[in-house]
C-alpha cells in the first residue's frame, strides 16, 4: 500500500518518455524537407548538398525540393531578386508542405529562382527552419570579396555588414548597373532575414560564426555544423606526378594565377590537371601553351575522385573567404595533401601547423608549396595525417550526435 500511495503518475510518465526515447532512434520520427537551388554550373556546394541528403536519409524521413538556375529568364530574375519573391517557387513549396507535412525545413541555397519568399511560406506554415550558409552572399552579394572585379590583392569588405551599403555604382555584378541594383536588394533582404527571422543558422566553421556575431546576429541562433563527406572509393596510393585543381573555372577562384605560378616553375616533374567548368574555361584552353597543364573540363564526381586519389596533391588559389571546400575535404579523406590559402575557415579542416598552407595572394610562397609535392615521402606523411584528422573531424556518428543536439 505504501508503494501505491507514493505512486506519482506525472513522474511515471516522465520516466517512461525518457526510457522510450533512449530506446528508439530519436530522428526516425522526424520528417525533414531539404530545399536547395542548384547552380548553373555544378560546384562544391551542390555536391555537399547531395552528400548531406545521403547522410540525412540514414536517420530521417527526407524529401527534397530542388530549384535550378539553368533555365532562367530575365523576368524571373527581376521577380526573384528585386522582389525577393517567386510565386511559382512559393506554390511548389506550399504543395510540397501539404503533401509531406515536414517537421523541419533544411534550407541551403536560395539564389535565385527559389527566392527569399520561401522563408515567409515556411514561417506562415509554422515549419521550424534551419538555413545552412555555404558562402557569404548575405554580406557580399557578389560573394567574391574583391575590389572592382578582383583588382588589387586585398579582400574587399566595402559592401554589406551593418550598413548594407552595396557598391552598385561601380557595377560590381557583371559590369551591369541593373544587375548590381537587383542583387544588392537581394543581399540586403537576406541579411535582414538572417538577423530577424526565427530561423536557426548553420555555418561550416567557427570563422563564419564569429563573422556573423560581428554583424550583431545573435549567437544563440548560430551553430557550427560542417558538411558530411561521402567518399565511395579508396585511395590508390599511387602518388602519380601530377596535382589537381577541381572547381569553378573563374576569376575569383584564382585559376589564372595558379596557371601563371605553375608555368613559372619550369621543369618540376609535376603536371597540373584542371577539372571543372566556368566562364574562363574557353579562355584558358585557348591560351594554354604548357604541355604540363592538362585542361580536362567537366567530369562526374566519381571520376574526379578517382583522379584525385592517384595524385600527389590538390590545390586551390581562391581570392575569397571560403567555408569548407569540398575538394580539400575529399582529398584528405583519400589521404591526399592539399595546398590552400589561409583564408576564411579552411584551416579548421586541417591539423595545426599545417605545412602546405600559404598566405593568400602570396604567390611566391605558393610556388614553394607546390615544389614540396615532389617529395614522395613528404606527400605520403602529410596525406596520412590529413586522412586521420578529417576522419575524426567529420566522423559520421559524431555528426549525427551534433545534429541531434542542434535540432532538439
Amino acid at each position: 500500500m505504501s508503494v501505491l500511495r507514493s505512486f506519482d503518475p506525472i513522474i511515471f510518465f516522465q520516466y517512461s518518455v525518457i526510457i522510450i526515447s533512449n530506446q528508439l532512434p530519436f530522428f526516425k520520427v522526424k520528417k525533414i524537407l531539404v530545399i536547395h537551388n542548384s547552380y548553373k554550373n555544378t560546384g562544391g556546394e551542390d555536391i555537399a548538398v547531395e552528400n548531406e541528403i545521403l547522410f540525412l536519409k540514414k536517420y530521417f524521413e527526407v524529401e527534397t525540393l530542388f530549384f535550378s538556375n539553368i533555365e532562367r529568364k530575365s523576368f524571373n530574375l527581376i521577380k526573384s531578386l528585386i522582389f525577393s519573391n517567386n510565386k511559382k517557387s512559393n506554390k511548389l513549396l506550399s504543395e510540397k508542405i501539404k503533401d509531406f507535412q515536414p517537421d523541419i525545413a533544411y534550407v541551403h541555397n536560395t539564389w535565385f529562382v527559389a527566392s527569399l519568399g520561401i522563408f515567409n511560406i515556411l514561417k506562415n506554415k509554422k515549419i521550424k527552419t534551419y538555413v545552412k550558409l555555404h558562402n557569404f552572399r548575405y554580406f557580399c552579394t557578389r560573394s567574391f570579396f574583391s575590389i572592382n572585379h578582383y583588382e588589387g590583392k586585398q579582400m574587399c569588405e566595402a559592401c554589406g555588414g551593418r550598413n548594407n551599403k552595396f557598391r552598385i555604382l561601380n557595377k560590381y555584378y557583371d559590369n551591369s548597373f541593373f544587375k548590381s541594383v537587383a542583387i544588392s536588394l537581394y543581399g540586403s533582404k537576406f541579411f535582414r532575414l538572417l538577423k530577424n527571422h526565427e530561423m536557426k543558422i548553420l555555418v561550416l566553421t567557427q570563422f563564419h560564426k564569429n563573422f556573423l556575431k560581428d554583424l550583431d546576429i545573435s549567437e544563440e541562433k548560430i551553430y557550427v555544423y560542417p558538411n558530411f563527406i561521402n567518399i565511395p572509393i579508396e585511395n590508390q596510393n599511387n602518388n602519380e606526378s601530377y596535382i589537381v585543381y577541381a572547381g569553378r573555372i573563374s576569376e575569383e577562384k584564382g585559376i589564372k594565377e595558379l596557371i601563371n605560378v605553375f608555368s613559372s616553375l619550369g621543369n618540376l616533374n609535376l603536371k597540373l590537371k584542371i577539372i571543372g567548368e566556368g566562364p574562363l574555361l574557353d579562355e584558358i584552353v585557348h591560351n594554354n601553351q604548357n604541355k604540363e597543364i592538362e585542361i580536362i573540363g567537366v567530369l562526374d564526381n566519381q571520376k574526379v575522385l578517382d583522379i584525385i586519389s592517384r595524385s600527389s596533391g590538390v590545390v586551390i588559389t581562391t581570392k575569397m573567404f571560403e567555408g569548407q571546400p569540398t575538394l580539400l575535404c575529399e582529398a584528405s579523406a583519400l589521404g591526399v595533401p592539399s595546398i590552400f590559402p589561409e583564408t576564411g575557415g579552411i584551416s579548421e579542416f586541417f591539423p595545426d601547423n599545417y605545412p602546405l598552407a600559404y598566405e593568400q595572394f602570396n604567390y611566391e610562397e605558393l610556388e614553394g608549396q607546390i615544389k614540396k609535392l615532389n617529395d614522395i615521402d613528404f606527400v605520403k606523411n602529410v596525406g596520412n595525417s590529413n586522412k586521420d584528422y578529417i576522419k575524426n573531424l567529420l566522423n559520421e556518428e559524431q555528426l549525427y550526435k551534433d545534429l541531434k543536439k542542434i535540432l532538439s
